[in-house]
């Protein structure tokens, strides 16, 4: 059911213009992962490659790039971003860069990705294969756009991955390409956008936040707890999404792991 004040939100037409720079390969890795109708299943390949790529994108693009909620050394920074890259989502700049804009206008009519203003297929994946948000203002990531690594790898923001289903297939061969690479890749794309399109739609609401977030307890269980996503929204900067003991939120277990060990630090709280 809609909430009050929903049904006000006008839809904002797009320019209908893709970027088949982009198009494409997201289309011909679709098509590939279908190879699993024909090569044997490998679980192993599929659950490691998914979920160390997942950590790079709630854990890297998400919540170090984007939101600042920990800090690492520099040699992990850059280890950490070629993890999230080789889920073949675009550069950390660029990522980072346009989700603080989508913070600054959730759900107002500047959001890149409303679901409400302009539709479940913009949300979901539209804007991102659109020549409309090809670029971002540098100014906006200056924190991390310091560093000429990471403004090397994203410009050259295709090297991970493509690196990645090399080795899949030299390793494992075509069971290797298609479960290693093919098949979870297709789903890291479509569980992350996900939270755009229907973690602004569908779930519950804690905090009024002034957007349409919401708390979807599957998304967070895929996403390793992005899916709390109207806790996320009320404290963004927080290392952790599972505001309650239930909220099951993965990528903050494996942060506090990596704190013990050392390597990431002082991990933000939750404000409640």
């Amino acid at each position: 059911m809609q909430e009050p004040g929903i049904q006000a939100k006008s839809m904002q037409p797009r320019p209908n213009k893709y970027h088949y720079g982009s198009v494409i390969p997201f289309g011909l890795i679709h098509l590939g992962a279908l190879g699993g109708l024909v090569v044997p299943f490998a679980g192993w390949w599929l659950a490691a490659s998914y979920a160390v790529r997942m950590f790079g994108i709630t854990g890297g693009y998400h919540r170090y790039f984007s939101h600042r909620s920990f800090k690492l050394g520099r040699a992990a920074q850059f280890v950490l971003a070629v993890i999230a890259q080789s889920s073949g989502q675009k550069g950390v700049l660029w990522w980072a860069a346009l989700h603080r804009d989508h913070h600054r206008h959730a759900d107002e009519a500047a959001d890149i990705h409303s679901p409400w203003r302009s539709g479940f297929w913009w949300s979901h994946a539209g804007w991102v294969l659109s020549n409309e948000h090809d670029h971002y203002d540098p100014r906006k990531i200056a924190d991390f756009s310091k560093f000429p690594e990471l403004r090397w790898l994203d410009r050259h923001h295709w090297v991970p991955t493509t690196l990645l289903a090399a080795a899949t297939f030299a390793f494992g061969g075509a069971t290797g390409l298609v479960w290693g690479y093919l098949v979870p890749t297709v789903l890291l794309y479509h569980c992350t956008f996900a939270i755009n399109s229907i973690a602004h739609l569908f779930g519950t609401r804690r905090f009024d936040t002034g957007d349409e977030s919401r708390n979807n307890w599957w998304l967070a269980l895929v996403t390793f707890g992005e899916g709390w996503h109207n806790n996320h929204h009320h404290s963004m900067a927080s290392a952790r999404q599972g505001y309650r003991w239930w909220e099951i939120d993965i990528t903050y277990g494996v942060l506090k792991l990596l704190s013990w060990m050392r390597i990431a630090r002082d991990l933000r709280p939750f404000r409640a």
